[in-house]
Order: C-alpha cells, then structure tokens, then sequence
C-alpha cells in the first residue's frame, strides 16, 4: 500500500462543530437519566457520582438530580487545573445537562414496578453509553469520571478499569445502605456501565473528536 492510499485510508480527524457538541452532550445527558432512574426505582447505586447521588437518596433524601450536581461541585476544580478551560465549561454543561434530565424524567416517567436485574442491565448501559456520548465530546460527566479521565491522560490507565476500580468503593458503602440482595444488582450495574467504557472508549480508535 502506497503512502497516498494509507492517507486515503486514514483520513485527519475532523473536530466536532458546536451544534454536533450540543447534540451530543443532551444524547449523553438523557440516557445518562434514564438510566438513574430506572436504577432508583429498582432501589440499587451504580457507578460513578450517580451512584453516589443515589446512595445519598437512599440515605439522607432529597432528590437524585439535586444530589448529583451538588456532590460534582468540587471536582469542577480538578477539571479546570487537570484539563483546562474547555473541558470544564463543557463538563459543567455535561453534569447540568444530566441534572435537568433527571429532574425532567423523574417527574415525566412514573415506574411502578422494575426488577433489578433489568434496571442494573438495562439502566447501566444506558448510563454507560450517556457517559460515553459525553466523553467523545471532551466532557467529563461527574466526579469520577473526571479523576479517571486525569488518571489516563497522565499515566495512560483505561478509563474504564480505573472507573471500575473507584467505584468499588461507592458499593462497598453501599452494603450499609441497601438490602443485602439489591448489593450484587448493584455491581453488575456497575459492570454494565464500566463494559461500555471499556469497549469503547479507546482513544485513537476513532479519528472525530
């Protein structure tokens, strides 16, 4: 194969325009939503500062949305020193999105019943699949994800292992604050949500960014 034809094969990357971002980011907020709430109609976490939002639902009240942009506050800080301004400005936009979506969706759908595994299933990947929309958008959708995305661009670790890891720590919590039977729901929702990641966000797999 000639060097013409390799430039043929592999075209430059192109960068995404601000309505492709917009689009994108909403995608990404909205399955993201879904996904938590199927997850807190079901009674079990996740991955993830969701997981944590549900968690402090489970413990303390109020409302997962609510939870969920309040616990992201601090790590706006991390965003900006570790990645710069853009990815903060779209990462703020990313974790607002997801908290207006969530709001929507918990006053829009009305689920009497669900059982676990599908939520874990189900809303997991969906959840992973959001996260995924937004990371190709260079934004980062929560407080772990934000440490992950650091972590891999300093050290070159998949994101998608290290989100696994850190989140082992929010199930562990979680064994205090839900049934016993909902615990191993729990983790394979988080399995669900960290498959996604590590299948498919592999950078330099795709030349869009």
């Amino acid at each position: 194969m000639t060097e013409h034809t390799q430039e043929n094969a592999f075209p430059q990357p192109r960068p995404h325009g601000l309505a492709e971002d917009i689009y994108g980011l909403v995608t990404g907020a909205l399955l993201m939503a879904i996904g938590l709430t199927l997850m807190k109609a079901s009674g079990i976490v996740t991955a993830g500062m969701g997981g944590v939002a549900l968690l402090m639902t489970y413990k303390v009240g109020w409302t997962v949305d609510g939870w969920f942009w309040t616990l992201n506050l601090p790590f706006f800080v991390l965003a900006l020193s570790a990645m710069g301004r853009g990815f903060l400005i779209k990462s703020i936009a990313a974790v607002t999105l997801v908290s207006v979506c969530a709001a929507v969706t918990r006053v829009s759908l009305d689920i009497s019943a669900i059982h676990p595994a599908f939520a874990a299933v189900g809303g997991g990947t969906a959840a992973g699949a959001g996260i995924l929309a937004m990371l190709r958008h260079k934004a980062g959708v929560g407080g772990v994800t934000i440490l992950a995305i650091f972590l891999e661009k300093k050290f070159g670790w998949n994101v998608g292992w290290l989100s696994f890891v850190l989140d082992a720590s929010i199930i562990a919590v979680a064994v205090t604050a839900i049934p016993s039977e909902l615990v191993i729901y729990s983790v394979l929702s988080v399995a669900a949500v960290s498959g996604i990641l590590i299948a498919y966000h592999k950078p330099g797999r795709y030349t869009g960014y």
